[in-house]
């Protein structure tokens, strides 16, 4: 009985394949990383309605006053939004730090005060 010799030299299609799976990483990677530099829209919400709309882009050091329950003292500076300040138990807004990619966002629960970071309004996918 006689065998055949597998050598590990890779192929025409092995080297295509690589090279597809590399060329499809980089489009993703730059997909996701284009998506979280548009976000630049903070939306500021008491009770679930919208109260402020902030763009980080266009602001460049400025404190804003959320009043409720609590009060809630926000900063935005360099691009980015945080809770500098809050009256409410816990401090765990505060704590969060600073966000400024879409997607993200801060919550005080005891004010029931959200922040949240939108990127651009183009709609990704339709269902229905």
């Amino acid at each position: 009985m006689e065998y055949k010799s597998t050598s590990l030299v890779p192929k025409k299609a092995d080297i295509l394949i690589l090279i597809a799976a590399l060329v499809m990483a980089v489009g993703i990677i730059t997909y996701f990383a284009r998506t979280e530099a548009e976000g630049s829209t903070a939306i500021i919400l008491r009770d679930g309605k919208e109260i402020m709309r902030i763009d980080l882009s266009a602001v460049g050091e400025k404190e804003y006053t959320v009043e409720g329950d609590y009060i809630n003292h926000i900063l935005v500076k360099d691009g980015s939004i945080s809770v500098i300040e809050s009256t409410c138990p816990g401090g765990v807004c505060v704590s969060s730090g600073s966000i400024s990619e879409a997607g993200k966002s801060i919550v005080c629960l005891p004010n029931r005060m959200e922040i949240r970071i939108t990127g651009s309004e183009e709609v990704d996918v339709v269902v229905g």
